[in-house]
């Protein structure tokens, strides 16, 4: 039987994954902090897993939907580029490595743009902490030459799926009220639904030519005007009340969370993936939300 690795798999996507690569065939096995998965600090026991695999996909890392107080910044960082590195050590001890090794990271590296889109190619990396982490996470995967391991890198856009906390924060906001554009509402909203997540790690992992960095989000982003718009439509809220950025601050204290995640403008495509001859399931936001909303 054919396996696959999920570190960090206990969140959405790996959850969603797993289920998905046990439909096909494949034993799943699970790298985590949990005590029915193999353990971070079980060296032999990650290195007889890996030994021979399929693939390898890292989504390892704390959750970003909190104050980026010290000791969060150290979880996040750590959680991050500890785990990879861990990963990328017991690789070089496997005596049948495996094939592919995918990394997750973040469309936040790039710069807040509302003046035109982030390609791979063209796309400019931002600064603060959340581009600190993404170019810190990076560097260690990349850091690692493993002849016979292909490495790919997915920058992954805010995912959409049943049970995501994302959707279910705008969901609850909508439906109480509140779901008008939030700031100036022209900020970019780059996104991707998790069936497509699971679909280019197919198709990344069947075409073998393939490496390096894909934007992992649809060819269609939005604006959080037209997304606020999308879930009244959907949700059947005939009003929404706008939410002024220093509001949006003063909740964001409240709930622990930073404003970052609603007011940075993400404006990513998936130029490679594209190029690469990839089709999206899910291209427009409506699409994704009904699946998901209703």
């Amino acid at each position: 039987m054919k396996k696959i690795i999920l570190a960090g798999g206990t969140g959405l996507i790996g959850q969603y994954l797993q289920k998905k690569y046990e439909q096909l065939g494949y034993h799943v096995i699970v790298i985590s902090r949990q005590a029915n998965h193999i353990q971070w600090h079980e060296t032999e026991k990650m290195v007889e897993a890996l030994n021979g695999a399929e693939l390898l996909i890292n989504l390892a890392g704390k959750s970003v939907n909190c104050r980026y107080n010290e000791k969060n910044r150290n979880l996040i960082m750590n959680s991050r580029t500890e785990t990879t590195a861990l990963l990328g050590e017991a690789i070089l001890q496997c005596e049948v490595p495996p094939k592919l090794w995918i990394n997750s990271s973040t469309a936040t590296i790039y710069r807040h743009a509302e003046d035109r889109p982030m390609t791979e190619e063209q796309g400019e990396i931002g600064t603060g902490f959340s581009v600190e982490v993404a170019n810190a996470w990076e560097s260690v995967f990349n850091n690692f030459q493993l002849p016979h391991t292909r490495q790919a890198v997915l920058r992954i856009s805010i995912v959409l799926g049943k049970g995501s906390g994302v959707t279910d924060i705008f969901k609850r906001l909508t439906i109480l009220g509140l779901g008008g554009k939030q700031g100036s509402g022209k900020q970019k909203f780059s996104w991707v639904h998790i069936e497509d997540v699971y679909q280019i790690i197919r198709f990344i992992e069947q075409n073998e030519h393939l490496s390096g960095v894909f934007n992992c989000a649809s060819p269609n982003p939005v604006t959080n005007k037209q997304l606020m718009a999308s879930l009244r439509k959907i949700l059947r809220v005939p009003f929404g009340m706008p939410t002024p950025a220093w509001l949006l601050e003063i909740g964001a204290i409240f709930i622990r969370t930073e404003t970052e995640l609603i007011l940075k403008s993400r404006w990513v495509l998936p130029d490679r993936l594209l190029k690469s001859g990839f089709r999206f399931k899910y291209e427009h936001l409506e699409d994704a939300l009904q699946s998901i909303l209703k």
